[in-house]
């Protein structure tokens, strides 16, 4: 495969680079800052720069590329855990024209298959037991969440809607809280457990999600010659980020993390506060069934041990 990696430089788009190309395939990667091309290339893959809101330099460079199929993992977030509604609209701007433009140079091209990043908040507050695609998104979600969710559901839309009408082949990923070396949000709550500046709410559950299993997700839905539609690629264990936090604690050897009232973080950083206080539980079986995806890290536990030693080495 001749695959263009739009959004190459970020947490999801490094490893995928370097995984799409240990399995022999050739890699475009798109990044809109020009000095970030060399890590592009460490990756292995051919940089391409372009901003994602320009559609003449987006069409361009996918016609360049003349890619069989496509990633879209897009988003402009910022360098700290985002706290406000405001801290995610220029992803939620991605999500939405970026995805037009894309999409639109994709089908243009001849692109084969377009892969694409969701987030589990697209299902709204959330909802007992374990769901599954067929869920209908009909729940607005909590305030603070609802121009992200919406951003999402029209991402979604726009890529579902080019692959039934045959433009193109559209499959969506739905990730869990994202977690392990090199993302950022996991490495700073090391840091802040450690020196006992961790604070979290208690009440909440979600599923999570391990990089590696995201990199091997995104692999199989790309080289899969049946995936198709929506995939919900999460572990087995939803848990809240209090319990989350207290694994990672144990494995630190360092006190528990401080509980904070849920008011308080609504004040302080209501959008993150939105995020921790949903209930969700998903379902991966059809990833499982269709993807032959199954998490090399089933559960939080099992992937913290890796993610702590690791970051261990590296500190």
């Amino acid at each position: 495969m001749r695959v263009f990696v739009a959004g190459a430089t970020g947490t999801m788009g490094r490893p995928l680079v370097r995984a799409l190309v240990a399995r022999g395939h050739e890699v475009i990667g798109m990044t809109r800052t020009p000095s970030k091309r060399t890590l592009i290339m460490a990756d292995g893959g051919r940089p391409v720069v372009a901003d994602a809101l320009d559609p003449r330099a987006v069409n361009d460079a996918v016609a360049a590329a003349a890619p069989t199929h496509v990633v879209h993992l897009l988003t402009a977030l910022p360098p700290v855990a985002p706290m406000w509604p405001r801290d995610l609209r220029p992803t939620n701007r991605l999500r939405i024209e970026g995805t037009r433009h894309l999409l639109a140079a994709s089908i243009r091209a001849g692109v084969r298959r377009i892969v694409a990043e969701s987030f589990l908040p697209v299902y709204g507050s959330g909802r007992d037991g374990r769901i599954d695609e067929t869920e209908p998104l009909d729940d607005p979600g909590p305030l603070p969440l609802r121009e992200t969710i919406s951003a999402l559901r029209d991402m979604e839309q726009q890529v579902l809607s080019a692959s039934r009408s045959g433009a193109i082949e559209g499959v969506v990923l739905r990730f869990g809280a994202i977690y392990g070396p090199g993302v950022p949000s996991m490495e700073a709550a090391l840091r802040q457990l450690r020196s006992r500046r961790f604070f979290v709410p208690a009440g909440g559950r979600m599923p999570f999600v391990h990089i590696d299993d995201v990199v091997n997700a995104i692999v199989a839905a790309l080289e899969r010659p049946e995936a198709g539609g929506v995939y919900n690629i999460v572990d087995d264990d939803p848990m809240s980020l209090e319990a989350f936090a207290r694994a990672a604690a144990v494995l630190l050897g360092v006190p528990p993390p401080r509980i904070v009232p849920g008011w308080l973080v609504r004040m302080a950083a209501p959008l993150g506060a939105a995020i921790v206080s949903l209930n969700l539980g998903l379902s991966a079986d059809r990833a499982r069934s269709e993807l032959r995806w199954y998490p090399r890290y089933r559960t939080p536990h099992e992937g913290l041990q890796q993610t702590v030693a690791s970051w261990r080495r590296a500190a």
